[in-house]
C-alpha cells in the first residue's frame, strides 16, 4: 500500500458507536485499502453555537493504493450511505469522516483541504490522533501531532471513554490490523 491516511471520525446522533463502527468497517472494505490502527474513543464537547449532544470521536490510520481524490469521493459517498444528513455548519451528524493527513500531501481545492484546516485547533482530533501517530508531521505547520497537542489551546471538554473503546474494538476487531484501543 503506497499511501498512509489519517482520518478523524465522529458521531453525535443515534447509536454513535455503531455509526463509527460501520464507517470503519466500510473503510476497511474499500478496494486496495487496509485499516491499520484505531485510537481509543473520546467523549467530546461539540464546537460552535449549535445546541447538540456530545460527540464520540476516534482517529484511524489507513493504508491505501487509492489516490487522494478517489479516496475522498469514497468516504463522502460512505457518509451518505451510512445516513449522514445535511446540517448546519458544526451541527449534529450521524457520521463525520475527515481526512486529516494524506501522506505529507497538501491539497487545496473547492471541495477538499488537506491537511484538515482545523486540526491544530481541535483537541478532539489531536488527542486520539496522538495515540496512533504522535510523530506524524503536519506538512504546513512542520510540527508533530505530539507538539501540536502540547500547544493546543482548545478548552472544549474531552474525555477518554474506556467503555466505548472496548465496545468499538468488539465491533470492528476483524476489520483492523493493529488496534490501539
Amino acid at each position: 500500500m503506497k499511501h498512509t491516511v489519517l482520518l478523524g471520525l465522529g458521531s453525535n446522533i443515534g447509536d454513535r458507536i455503531e455509526f463509527i463502527a460501520i464507517a470503519i468497517r466500510a473503510i476497511a472494505d474499500l478496494d486496495r485499502t487496509v485499516v491499520d490502527d484505531v485510537s481509543g474513543v473520546y467523549h467530546t464537547e461539540p464546537v460552535g453555537d449549535v445546541v447538540q449532544d456530545y460527540f464520540l470521536n476516534v482517529c484511524i490510520s489507513v493504508k491505501t493504493d487509492l489516490d487522494v481524490e478517489e479516496f475522498h469521493r469514497s468516504i463522502k459517498k460512505m457518509e451518505k450511505d451510512i445516513g449522514r444528513q445535511q446540517s448546519t455548519r458544526w451541527g449534529p451528524r450521524e457520521i463525520d469522516i475527515d481526512i486529516l493527513f494524506f501522506d505529507a500531501t497538501v491539497v487545496q481545492t473547492e471541495h477538499l483541504t488537506i491537511p484538515h484546516r482545523e486540526i491544530v485547533n481541535r483537541r478532539f482530533v489531536l488527542q486520539p490522533l496522538s495515540e496512533i501517530a504522535p510523530m506524524a508531521v503536519h506538512p504546513v505547520e512542520r510540527r508533530s501531532v505530539e507538539q501540536l497537542l502540547a500547544e493546543c489551546t482548545d478548552a472544549h471538554a474531552i474525555e477518554f471513554d474506556g467503555k466505548y473503546s472496548t465496545q468499538l474494538l468488539a465491533l470492528i476487531n476483524d476489520s483492523i490490523a493493529n488496534p490501539t484501543v
